[in-house]
């Protein structure tokens, strides 16, 4: 270690890192299971830590679905209203991840598997192809599918609410 700390101060940075996440998702158990209690809501809050940023996921409880809403979006508002919350406690803003369900990790799964799927259609049949629009969350999984097979590329058009994937052969 150097005289003048930096190291220690280097080895400390991925545990500062990891710490503060940690606190994010702390901050956000807390948030969510007041909601919970508001709401007279059953549910297991469980927090992780991963890619780089908080986890929490709410399971367990047969009233969740409602606080997943239609197509994720009641899921969307409470994940950015607990990431404001985080905010006002931390002072930074937060890339939390809020789960309700498990229905982001299906949804996930299914969007895998229509990225893939899309870009085999546009590998055969050469021609570009839009989808639907798509959460910010949604477009990354599609992205990250679609980079998976070679031949194919995508991009996002559009302005949000109306953003969506476009894929084309290469």
């Amino acid at each position: 270690m150097a005289e003048d700390g930096s190291e220690a101060s280097a080895e400390r940075s991925p545990g500062s890192t990891e710490e503060l996440l940690v606190q994010e998702g702390d901050i956000a158990g807390d948030y969510l299971e007041r909601l919970l209690d508001i709401l007279d809501y059953d549910g297991d809050i469980d927090l992780d830590v991963e890619a780089s940023r908080a986890v929490v996921s709410i399971d367990g409880g047969e009233d969740l679905e409602k606080l997943v809403g239609p197509r994720g979006n009641v899921l969307e508002s409470l994940q950015e209203l607990t990431r404001l919350a985080v905010q006002q406690e931390t002072g930074t803003r937060s890339r939390l991840m809020l789960d309700i369900a498990g229905w982001r990790a299906d949804r996930r799964e299914e969007l895998k598997d229509l990225g893939t799927a899309t870009a085999q259609k546009v590998l055969s049949s050469g021609e570009r192809v839009r989808l639907q629009p798509m959460t910010p969350f949604e477009r990354k999984v599609v992205h990250d599918a679609v980079a998976a097979v070679a031949g194919v590329h995508s991009e996002s058009e559009g302005e949000d609410p109306r953003r969506r994937v476009v894929v084309f052969p290469q």
